[in-house]
């Protein structure tokens, strides 16, 4: 088959006016750093719940021995604030979508800040738990609407990077509240005074949350679904990558809310439908569309399993553990604690960078099989410790040694990818009470776990309850290798259409293989024409 050398002559031509700068790799995008700035405004109010579970791991040392309280009581006062919290996540999708998301923020950092106060006044136990039932609230409000937002804001391009801020800030208040605890135990008498210290000190960055908040732009998303274009607009050419990308945005965000593409007034009127959610739960639960049902089962899913498989346990019991693994001194068993938070908050920061590079999927199934070798290896070791009576010091190791290989496999996946995926897969009038549902789910296993580890672990021993944990995450692997699509690099808007089938093929995979189906085409579009 003989080329026609009128159509070969231009690209002849085109290839000798080349420089060497055509030869240079594509210039990398900068990060938008409006974008970034709000989304870490924003996961701020993340600090809150993580300063809880840090704080109370070392605080119930002191108030177990203050009020005299049993393992069980114990338990119970860790473990429900989870289940106080569902009141705020569950009110908090409604509240958003009536008020903001900006102004939601404003009431998980007022509700935290009484429970915080509430707390170190404590008086006695049920006083104590009066005030973790308004702590929680406040958490469950923060905990829905940090996500949402950011993801929200944030273009495609670093939506991974910075829908990942939550659990970064989740991480950081872990590490405060153990260094918290380290602090104030060196107090005249921490049975006392310390943990009130401890306790009530968490006021403060409520009410730094609260100010900083009100800076922020509204959520564009939102601002459409209230009609107000104009100003949406605004927040879209500051937080996007170029004034192209946010016409896009601005045009497919228009098509979900159900605004006409021509509608381009700053204010427009919005069926109360759209507006305020009403039918979503119907929509949602009781006749979904095969997208839609998908979506939920893989929202909620890995919301149950990054808890299931024991986090919150390590984190709020991790003096426990270590004592069971050999070490007495409590000054040890704190430093030992500050350690993990540490550990965890390191490798959150470097899953940040490596969320819209890597893409969700490879991060998430790697570090589930390290979680699956190391809680293993976990349980092996605290059941070697627990059938002799030497202290066998390559056993004690071991044991620090894969708690802290645990939570750095968890936080270089399975920690900020579960709030990043949940958060960016559901439809724009869906979203926030789809996400409020994750996090109702996350919770309640969470405070299952944290409300019966030490039962459990008098039940069947603490390695047989770390062995537990391996097992589930092993099951948790397979649902996420079999249910989650890779959402690398789509915009919200894209989501619905990776769902409803089973395809698990990376984003990068994908435009490869559109390529290749391109280049094909090309060919046999030259071959008929020839």
């Amino acid at each position: 088959m003989a080329t026609d050398p009128k159509m070969a002559a231009p690209s002849v031509i085109d290839q000798t006016h080349k420089t060497l700068s055509d030869f240079d790799p594509p210039k990398k995008k900068k990060r938008n750093n409006f974008a970034l700035t709000c989304a870490a405004l924003a996961s701020m109010t993340s600090v809150l719940l993580g300063y809880d579970i840090g704080v109370m791991s070392g605080a119930a040392i002191f108030i177990k021995e203050d009020f005299k309280l049993s393992d069980t009581k114990i338990e119970i006062l860790v473990g429900i604030l989870n289940l106080y919290s569902l009141i705020g996540s569950a009110a908090a999708g409604r509240t958003s979508d009536w008020i903001g998301r900006r102004y939601t923020m404003v009431v998980a950092a007022v509700i935290f800040f009484a429970g915080a106060l509430l707390m170190g006044f404590a008086t006695n136990y049920s006083f104590l738990m009066f005030g973790r039932f308004i702590a929680g609230i406040g958490v469950g409000y923060a905990l829905m609407i940090a996500p949402v937002y950011t993801a929200e804001v944030s273009p495609a391009s670093s939506r991974g990077f910075l829908t990942s801020f939550p659990e970064v800030f989740i991480n950081s208040g872990i590490l405060l509240g153990y260094v918290s605890n380290y602090g104030f135990s060196k107090v005249s008498d921490p049975i006392k005074m310390g943990w009130r210290f401890m306790l009530g000190i968490g006021a403060i960055p409520s009410v730094f949350l609260a100010i900083i908040v009100l800076i922020m732009p509204e959520s564009p998303r939102w601002l459409v679904l209230q009609g107000r274009l104009g100003e949406a607009k605004k927040v879209l050419d500051k937080t996007s990558d170029s004034k192209e990308e946010a016409l896009i945005r601005l045009a497919d965000i228009k098509q979900a809310a159900g605004i006409p593409p021509e509608c381009n007034d700053d204010v427009v009127t919005v069926t109360k439908k759209a507006t305020h959610g009403e039918g979503v739960w119907k929509e949602l639960l009781i006749h979904p569309t095969a997208a839609v049902r998908h979506i939920l089962i893989a929202g909620v899913g890995i919301h149950f399993f990054q808890q299931a498989s024991g986090i919150d346990a390590v984190v709020l019991y991790s003096p426990r553990i270590f004592e069971k693994a050999g070490i007495t001194s409590a000054n040890q068993k704190l430093l030992a604690t500050v350690a993990v938070g540490f550990v965890k908050t390191i490798f959150i920061l470097v899953a940040t960078f490596l969320l819209d590079r890597i893409g969700r999927r490879p991060l998430l199934l790697t570090s589930v099989a390290g979680m699956i070798v190391s809680l293993g290896t976990l349980g092996l070791a605290l059941t070697v410790i627990n059938q002799t009576d030497k202290k066998l010091m390559w056993a004690v190791v071991l044991c620090i040694s894969m708690v802290l290989t645990y939570v750095a496999s968890f936080s270089i996946g399975m920690g900020p990818i579960t709030w990043v995926y949940s958060s960016e897969i559901f439809p724009l009038k869906l979203r926030a009470q789809g996400t409020s549902m994750g996090v109702a789910v996350n919770r309640v296993t969470s405070g299952v776990i944290s409300m019966s580890f030490l039962s459990l672990s008098k039940a069947i021993t603490t390695g047989g309850a770390f062995f537990l944990f391996a097992a589930v995450a092993s099951v948790g692997w397979f649902f996420f290798y079999t249910a989650l699509p890779e959402t690398q690099g789509k915009t919200l808007e894209e989501m619905e259409g990776l769902f409803g089938h089973f395809r698990w093929k990376s984003a990068a995979a994908e435009t490869k293989e559109n390529g290749s189906a391109g280049v094909q085409l090309a060919a046999t579009s030259n071959g008929h024409s020839s």
